[in-house]
């Protein structure tokens, strides 16, 4: 009997996380990404992600296997809008991971790919910040694990209450030089 060679499939490749600009090919596997009811509050509805268009709000797509996965948002005003921030400063909005794709390990692997993904399309910035609700410590451990850090501080100007400050560098040589 004659064996047959077959393309071997790693797993790596099946669960390779891209970030990407949304496209309007990707506009109905965003719509079908959801967060159970208690997540909504902290990062919004695809619909909400969908509906804001502006220059300054860069809307991404997170996909998995070509599949779209999540959604989030790059503001390249973070730093007007927000005290906290140095010169050159992206904000990251709205990240959100499908609910059915939770606790699998995609949303830090989502953050990496990010930050692998930031110092090539955004190299006039030199750091990304976020705010994460103290209500939300499973999305702050996924940002940890992903490469941001803690300021130590918190954000008390948004209606859900208290926010952890985080932070991460795009530009390699401002590595762990917080301002």
């Amino acid at each position: 009997m004659m064996k047959i060679s077959m393309p071997e499939v790693t797993a790596s490749k099946l669960t390779k996380i891209s970030v990407a600009p949304l496209t309007n090919a990707d506009i109905e596997g965003v719509r079908q990404v959801s967060l159970p009811d208690q997540q909504i509050k902290f990062a919004g509805t695809a619909d909400e992600f969908l509906a804001e268009d502006s220059e300054t709000i860069h809307r991404h797509v997170i996909k998995r296997a070509g599949n779209t996965v999540g959604f989030f948002k790059l503001d390249t005003d973070y730093a007007s809008q927000y005290d906290f921030c140095p010169p050159k400063t992206l904000g990251l909005r709205m990240f959100v991971v499908d609910a059915r794709y939770q606790g699998q390990g995609l949303g830090t692997g989502a953050v990496k790919a990010l930050l692998e993904y930031l110092p090539v399309a955004y190299r006039d910035f030199n750091w990304v910040y976020l705010t994460v609700n103290c209500q939300n410590p499973a999305a702050k451990a996924c940002y940890q694990k992903g490469g941001f850090t803690d300021t130590g501080e918190l954000y008390w100007g948004d209606a859900a209450g208290p926010q952890h400050i985080m932070y991460a560098a795009i530009d390699a040589d401002n590595k762990g030089k917080a301002q």
